[in-house]
């Protein structure tokens, strides 16, 4: 007999919004968080829009409690991993066996680019401090430490199926009866690095994207965090309030088809999703509601349409990328739309596909273009696809 585990919590930080409610409150408005560059010193200033947290380095540390000379990842990770936490309120923490699984691409890399501003100016200058914590794990450390966990940590990095892996490994932690409750999501930051590097492949577009449209010409980055708190059927129990859904299905899969694109047939993409519906008990009739990754290129949109239509066709639920208000948040994105995805099946939500205008004309369907509410929501799958071709879709559940 399967094991369930439930989502008890939820916490994220985006540019849309601080906590869960003010980003709830900007997917119903309609409110995109992209715009001009304003923490980095690039050139690509008023060039390149990206989906910035409003929050200065110093406030955003002020919100954590954390010191100002700490990495941004390391603060926006805190902020929406102790929102969760709070969020489960779950009786008794300290006494149960308990996890952070926190996935990232960067690391504490927005500090090391100060350091080396300097440094590459005078090699007598430049502060060590910035590149003590350069490595990923080490905001999943800190992290760790201010939530009071110590029985597991550990750190995932698979681009931008990071956080995705990162929630259903926690769920088999507490499937294999290893831990009874899993902080699990991701975080990443704005840096230098990730700009130039997309930025190089020619993949980001000079507008605000356009997930899914026939005209679409690239992704914004962008910046966040998105945690769960998974706990045991035994936990779930002791809770105050009721679970959000359960965490029924998952699965990765990767099609090794390129370091950065996808297979142009979608090969693994298709996996993942039948994988994570296998794993579900489903079919694909049951999915009320796909949360797309739908970065906005080319090759990325084609490649994941091209698996639903395999997959879903004749009868394709309403779909969306929420990219499109938050911009792709590389590592935090599976998190982060992992709680979008939680909250649409507690509020019975769809979510916009912002700036859509022409449909791609070799697929049948088209994205949502409004925010629903009241929608009978059972069954939702949130689909992250990384670099590599690694691929992951995870399918909530009502319960």
């Amino acid at each position: 007999m399967s094991v369930p585990v439930y989502i008890a919590g939820v916490g994220v930080i985006t540019a849309i919004g601080n906590n869960v409610a003010e980003n709830l409150a900007a997917l119903e408005r309609g409110e995109a968080g992209m715009g001009d560059i304003t923490m980095l010193n690039t050139l690509h200033v008023g060039e390149l829009p990206v989906a910035e947290v409003k929050l200065d380095n110093s406030s955003l540390a002020a919100l954590a409690g954390l010191p100002a000379h700490l990495s941004r990842t390391k603060t926006l990770s805190l902020v929406a991993a102790r929102e969760a936490l709070n969020d489960a309120a779950i009786p008794n923490f300290s006494d149960l066996r308990t996890g952070f699984v926190s996935a990232n691409t960067v690391g504490g890399m927005d500090k090391s680019e100060d350091f080396f501003i300097d440094f590459l100016n005078d090699n007598d200058k430049g502060k060590l401090r910035n590149v003590f914590d350069h490595e990923c794990g080490s905001m999943t450390e800190v992290v760790a430490n201010e939530l009071g966990i110590s029985d597991y940590l550990t750190t995932i990095s698979t681009a931008c199926s990071s956080s995705a892996n990162a929630i259903f490994y926690g769920a088999r932690l507490i499937k294999n009866d290893i831990l009874d409750v899993v902080i699990a999501g991701g975080v990443d930051a704005l840096v230098k690095f990730t700009l130039n590097g997309f930025n190089t492949l020619m993949i980001l577009d000079k507008q605000f994207c356009k997930p899914f449209d026939a005209n679409r010409e690239g992704l914004n980055l962008g910046e966040g965090a998105g945690y769960v708190v998974l706990v045991s059927d035994k936990v779930s129990k002791t809770l105050n309030k009721p679970v959000y859904c359960a965490l029924s299905g998952y699965n990765n899969s990767n099609d090794a088809y390129h370091q950065t694109a996808s297979s142009p047939d979608g090969t693994g993409s298709y996996m993942a999703m039948q994988g994570a519906l296998n794993k579900a008990g489903l079919k694909p009739c049951d999915i009320d509601y796909i949360n797309l990754h739908g970065t906005g290129t080319p090759n990325n949109d084609s490649a994941e349409g091209t698996a639903i239509k395999r997959l879903f066709e004749p009868d394709y639920p309403p779909l969306s990328s929420t990219k499109s208000f938050t911009g792709h948040t590389l590592g935090a994105s599976g998190g982060v739309e992992a709680v979008f995805s939680v909250l649409a099946i507690k509020h019975g939500l769809i979510y916009p596909n912002l700036r859509f205008e022409t449909q791609m004309q070799e697929l049948p369907f088209a994205p949502e273009t409004k925010f629903l509410k009241g929608q009978p929501i059972k069954n939702v799958m949130s689909n992250s696809f990384g670099f590599g071709g690694n691929c992951t879709s995870l399918i909530f559940s009502a319960v």
